[in-house]
């Protein structure tokens, strides 16, 4: 019998994306959800043309994680297989060629499949630096959940193992630089907070990270993160910029894929750990008024 799927993506203010991101996941899935934190541009008029979407809306309490695991308790669904995108992801060809191909096939013990992520800066595909960024998009109905972390959050099976595919999808925003740095100035208070929580054991969720089934290469950048945050501020950024643009050959992207890495690598970076000596030279490395500290200047509640 043939594999039914279901994709789920979240939403605010996405005209620029959500009809690119429909129209390549359409002749393949089986019905899409999108969980819309009450956009007022055009998202749901274009969504709303497509007849297999169908459109949730729930009020974002600044946790992707809460979203999305709300999404997937309010969704009916009979399909077997649940997609994770977001509205500026798109699938490659290739890679929906694959999926046809091969899961039907798929082992019932494989409970989530990796995808691998090509990101997408100033329309040119970073090949270095990063790529490839391996995760869990596509898992079991009733099989996953997005861990509950400010960042960097990964899908977390609760039985089976995972396989990974060949072919990539997509992370292609076409907002301007200006969204960037925004968008990243918002990320850096929630890295912080998280870098903090496996620092000092803010709430314990930090600490239990090696316990977590996710994907093996979501597992090793965790581990590599718990050894990044006892790293010196400012230093460490900058030798994680020295890393992405010369070891792993960033500067071959040309000036994109400076800016990429400078902007992504080293002043983002540099930012959270500026957040951090904030935090830090007001609260001491006391829990408790960290947490209170977070709260009441940034509303993020761990």
């Amino acid at each position: 019998m043939k594999s039914k799927i279901s994709v789920l993506i979240l939403s605010y203010n996405e005209e620029l994306h959500i009809e690119r991101c429909i129209n390549h996941i359409y002749p393949i899935v089986e019905e899409i959800f999108i969980i819309d934190s009450f956009s007022n541009d055009r998202t749901l008029e274009i969504a709303k043309k497509y007849d297999k979407v169908t459109v949730l809306q729930n009020k974002w309490e600044n946790q992707y994680a809460k979203q999305f695991n709300w999404g997937l308790d309010n969704i009916k669904t009979d399909s077997d297989w649940i997609l994770r995108l977001d509205a500026d992801e798109y699938l490659l060809p290739e890679l929906i060629e694959e999926i046809k191909e091969r899961l039907d096939d798929i082992d019932e013990t494989i409970s989530g499949i990796v995808f691998k992520r090509r990101h997408y800066f100033l329309d040119k595909w970073m090949k270095r630096g990063i790529y490839p960024v391996k995760m869990i998009r596509l898992f079991r109905r009733n099989k996953g959940i997005c861990e509950q972390r400010l960042m960097d959050e990964h899908i977390q099976l609760s039985e089976g193992d995972t396989m990974e595919f060949n072919h990539d999808f997509v992370d292609h925003n076409l907002n301007n630089i200006s969204w960037f740095c925004q968008k990243h100035i918002g990320y850096a208070i929630r890295e912080a907070a998280d870098l903090l929580d496996i620092e000092l054991g803010l709430t314990g969720e930090g600490e239990s990270d090696s316990n977590k089934n996710i994907d093996d290469q979501a597992m090793k950048k965790r581990l590599i993160k718990h050894k990044y945050c006892k790293q010196p501020l400012f230093v460490r950024s900058f030798v994680y910029f020295i890393y992405r643009y010369f070891f792993k050959m960033g500067f071959l992207e040309g000036k994109e894929g400076f800016i990429w890495n400078f902007l992504q690598g080293w002043w983002y970076r540099t930012l959270v750990d500026v957040k951090i000596f904030e935090i830090k030279k007001e609260c001491g490395t006391d829990k408790q008024k960290i947490k209170h500290y977070l709260s009441q200047i940034y509303k993020i509640n761990i």
